[in-house]
């Protein structure tokens, strides 16, 4: 995914916090939507809005989906907006 496709990814406060509940460590899809206020099928359109930005990976064990952060993805934008600053 290119950078655009990130940029538009974290956009989203919903998002956002998603990706800050997955700094402390993988979780289900049931445990992320715990935390919301918002039907599963729009935590699963957000979570599928991140995959899609590589920004979080899946991993399938028995009968749930666990999702965790994609770090370099988050170390290509941080190079990206250093660059900005440079000369």
């Amino acid at each position: 995914m290119g950078l655009n496709e990130t940029l538009k990814a974290i956009s989203d406060p919903a998002r956002r916090d998603i990706l800050s509940m997955l700094k402390g460590g993988r979780k289900s899809a049931g445990e992320i939507a715990e935390h919301f206020n918002l039907t599963g099928a729009t935590v699963s359109y957000h979570l599928a809005k991140l995959k899609s930005a590589d920004l979080i990976c899946e991993e399938k064990y028995k009968n749930y989906i666990y999702y965790e952060l994609n770090a370099s993805v988050f170390e290509e934008v941080l190079t990206w907006i250093y660059q900005l600053g440079g000369k």
